[in-house]
């Protein structure tokens, strides 16, 4: 069956703007409109009545793309599920869950039927499948992370920036030998956004501060993560301070630490860095929460702005998003919301005395 994703290359076009021909949502210049009429013509393209007819009659539900791994529980992705579903209901809209694994199939399934105006995508990942999907399909989003190369509406909290920060703090309250547990080794596989610019972030601040930093992968298995935590803890000489990205298994992460003799904060000073606001355990802890509720705001609006404004392809954002995107307290001239981290909790306690 023939494809938008066909007729954007007989025409030599991006995706979105076949879907701005047929909509007639964007003015396309005559030349291109010709060349776009004549592909469809030779390639017999048929576009579903629904994909012509989507701004008229729009369902006012976002799919919201979750990654789902069979048997595993995040708690970030049940606080983000209904802090999006609040924010959305202020707009009047409903949301729908895609959570196949890898999330393509979903998001086909969903941008075909009709079931939704536009997706948000968590998780994100650097070259993310799905993202390529959205502009086959010229399907509105934004994302819940950052991918530079999406050409999409995203928010996320600045990770080199935090982790960068816990470092810079922790170095700056006497700290000269820090562990960084990152995040999970299968979450920097698969290049997810947090993953990597939190590695950055521990290796600027390292250059920055002069500080021995030494970077620990977390691990989805406990028993591996205790042992990698142990092995760091006991080495000679002995850290003073343990920066934590990877907080999914951070009650494991304290027994190790109980385990390996070090006492919070006396011996080992634990900062983290994506903690989730209001948590219960960790509020006797110094960390940069995530800002899940403002995330979750911004998101909604972007990806309801995208539906209204026809962005749903990787060109750039039309004027009028970019202007709405600025009314939402995204950074100037994109439709982004970049969120700078901040310290919370106690002051990080100096490292023990020799």
């Amino acid at each position: 069956m023939t494809t938008i994703k066909d007729v954007a290359e007989r025409a030599g076009v991006a995706p979105s703007t076949v879907s701005y021909v047929l909509s007639g949502s964007r003015k396309i210049s005559e030349e291109t409109r010709r060349a776009v009429q004549a592909a469809i013509d030779e390639l017999g393209y048929h576009p579903r009545a629904s994909a012509r007819t989507l701004r008229s009659a729009r369902t006012r539900v976002l799919a919201l793309a979750v990654p789902r791994a069979p048997g595993e529980y995040r708690a970030i992705d049940g606080r983000f599920a209904v802090d999006v579903t609040d924010a959305a209901r202020g707009h009047d809209h409903d949301v729908l869950l895609i959570t196949d694994e890898d999330g393509v199939g979903g998001l086909r399934r969903v941008a075909r039927s009709g079931l939704a105006d536009a997706a948000v995508l968590m998780a994100v990942e650097e070259r993310d499948p799905r993202i390529e999907v959205l502009h086959e399909l010229g399907f509105p989003a934004a994302l819940l992370g950052h991918d530079g190369h999406a050409g999409l509406p995203w928010t996320d909290l600045d990770w080199e920036a935090a982790v960068a920060l816990a470092v810079r703090e922790t170095a700056a309250a006497g700290h000269r030998r820090i562990v960084f547990l990152s995040s999970a080794e299968h979450e920097v596989a698969a290049r997810r956004g947090y993953a990597l610019h939190g590695l950055d972030g521990a290796r600027r601040a390292a250059r920055e501060t002069g500080a021995d930093v030494r970077v620990v992968p977390s691990h989805r298995d406990p028993d591996v993560l205790a042992h990698r935590l142990h092995e760091a803890l006991t080495t000679t000489p002995a850290p003073t301070a343990l920066v934590v990205q990877h907080l999914i298994l951070l009650p494991h992460l304290l027994d190790a630490v109980a385990s390996a003799g070090r006492r919070i904060p006396q011996d080992l000073s634990v900062v983290l860095v994506g903690s989730l606001p209001d948590e219960l355990g960790i509020r006797h802890l110094p960390r940069i929460d995530l800002p899940v509720a403002e995330m979750s705001a911004a998101v909604a609006r972007l990806a309801i702005a995208a539906v209204e404004l026809g962005y749903g392809g990787p060109e750039p954002a039309s004027a009028a998003l970019r202007t709405k995107a600025r009314d939402s307290n995204a950074s100037p001239g994109a439709p982004h919301h970049p969120i700078q981290p901040r310290m919370a909790g106690p002051a990080i306690a100096p490292p023990p005395s020799d």
